[in-house]
């Protein structure tokens, strides 16, 4: 199949439904805070060299009092890899560059040191193959058995209603990617990574699109949940500082490993919308 653009507009319009639902969802929890923040939208278009018709986005941020900043972007762009970029990702090369991509990112950072920041993303690409990719993980700085039970038990049962062996499989995969191997150190306590679930013909599109909304509704329902468990307690300076110094690390990945950070900043894309992920305050001991 050549022509995924049917697809790409289906899948575009999930992502979009998806980012309005977690918008709402942390919005209500600010009101539930006293707090009346709420999401403000920038469009943007993305910048070709040639001036050409790129596609683009809306980066979404809010800055409340429990969640000290979120993002929440969605886009859809296409064009053609840069040489030496193209060879790198799956089903391009330099004679076959094009390629679309349409998904949700999404990062929270928590006023509240006990609270958990988060990093969700899935997302639907074409080259001259298609498929779909994501997941999610929690980073907390003040880990909770409970919350990282929740969190993990949420995504299994996501991934046991499509293959009983994707949760093994993308919870190893996450484990692995979400490692900083200059501090020999876990980015968070895991939860899930794929990439490459690849589509064939429309049925293999169908099973692995809904399995990507799948994990997106798993998401939706798990974190706001920790959310409220969490955002009431207490917090020492000593425990906020140990906050500040965790985001460190998260910062440090985002900015050297991240697959994500560099397909932005290479096919053109808004350069504020791919550093949301950034923490608004970090500490370096």
């Amino acid at each position: 199949m050549s022509d995924w653009s049917e697809q790409t507009r289906l899948s575009r319009e999930w992502f979009e439904s998806l980012r309005t639902r977690i918008c709402d969802a942390f919005e209500a929890i600010e009101r539930e805070a006293g707090s009346d923040a709420a999401f403000e939208y920038t469009p943007w278009n993305r910048e070709t060299a040639d001036e050409s018709e790129g596609g683009g986005g809306v980066r979404g941020v809010m800055k409340g009092k429990v969640f000290e900043k979120v993002g929440v972007n969605v886009s859809t762009v296409s064009g053609e890899f840069a040489p030496g970029f193209a060879q790198t990702i799956n089903g391009a090369d330099e004679d076959n560059p094009g390629f679309t991509a349409t998904g949700i990112s999404l990062v929270a950072h928590m006023a509240n040191p006990h609270v958990p920041a988060v990093h969700m993303n899935t997302r639907f690409l074409t080259t001259s193959k298609a498929w779909f990719g994501g997941g999610a993980d929690l980073n907390p700085p003040l880990p909770y058995e409970d919350d990282t039970a929740e969190f993990h038990a949420a995504f299994r049962a996501a991934c046991m209603g499509h293959n009983p062996t994707y949760y093994d499989k993308f919870k190893k995969w996450a484990d692995e990617y979400f490692f900083i191997p200059h501090r020999g150190v876990a980015r968070g306590v895991g939860g899930i990574f794929y990439d490459h679930l690849e589509c064939a013909d429309l049925a293999q599109f169908e099973r692995n699109f809904a399995f990507t909304r799948d994990v997106g509704e798993a998401f939706l329902d798990v974190f706001p949940r920790i959310v409220r468990r969490r955002m009431g307690m207490e917090w020492t300076e000593a425990e906020k500082q140990q906050q500040l110094e965790w985001r460190g690390r998260y910062a440090e990945f985002n900015l050297v490993y991240d697959r994500g950070t560099l397909f932005g900043l290479r096919t053109g894309g808004n350069i504020d919308a791919i550093l949301m992920s950034l923490p608004p305050e970090v500490r370096w001991s």
